[in-house]
């Protein structure tokens, strides 16, 4: 059986990637890179040191180092989502199944810790979460399996008693590499790779409920 749920959190817990557009096409555009919606796109699913040197060897500019203006971007996506920060629909009511259930609960996600902190304490459900995992715990981001592996250990689980819910392609590909069961929460058609597929599609954390997990179960589907 589960023993623990692991949250994504940009797209998931909040809609955030509108903050980290207008944040990069700021902080970007001070150093000469125009960012559009479309080029933000592309680099969404990265680290923010991986979506700086991103930009960098695209357009290299001078007078601010790439630690600088990383540090920017996230100052200023913290800014913003502290003037904005609403939860998703059914946050609150997925974390509530997860305490019904026994579960503990983490966070993994590509984000910096700081933004993490922030994230759970604006939202107010930071007490839900026994573990934060970011980008800072980990060599590489999603979609490598490091954040969710490193997550289990913390959380004192095997993979397989974890179950995950993500909203991106990489987030799915990299918890299903550390042998979780994964389901995907998504408001519109996502296109993932038939290597890896989530286990279920929900349209709102709203609707899982303790029947998903018990046909989710491990060892009830294969792998």
């Amino acid at each position: 059986m589960f023993r623990a749920a692991i949250f994504d959190m940009d797209g998931l817990l909040i809609d955030s990637e509108p903050c980290w557009r207008q944040a990069e096409r700021e902080v970007f555009g001070s150093v000469g890179v125009q960012i559009s919606d479309d080029m933000a796109r592309i680099t969404a699913p990265l680290t923010t040191r991986e979506v700086t040197e991103h930009w960098f060897r695209f357009r290299p500019w001078r007078g601010r180092s790439l630690e600088d203006v990383e540090a920017s971007v996230v100052a200023r996506v913290g800014e913003l989502i502290r003037a904005r920060a609403r939860p998703l629909p059914g946050v609150a009511e997925a974390l509530a199944v997860c305490a019904d259930l026994g579960w503990r609960v983490a966070l993994a996600s590509n984000s910096p810790k700081g933004l993490c902190r922030l994230v759970l304490a604006e939202l107010r459900i930071e007490p839900a979460f026994d573990v934060v995992v970011s980008a800072d715990d980990v060599a590489r981001g999603k979609p490598d399996p490091a954040i969710y592996r490193h997550a289990s250990q913390l959380l004192g689980c095997d993979p397989g008693e974890c179950l995950v819910f993500e909203d991106s392609p990489g987030g799915v590909r990299a918890a299903r590499a550390a042998g979780m069961r994964v389901i995907a929460v998504v408001q519109e058609p996502r296109e993932f790779a038939a290597d890896a597929l989530p286990h279920l599609t929900l349209p709102s954390l709203a609707g899982f409920g303790p029947a998903h997990a018990h046909t989710l179960r491990v060892g009830s589907i294969s792998p």
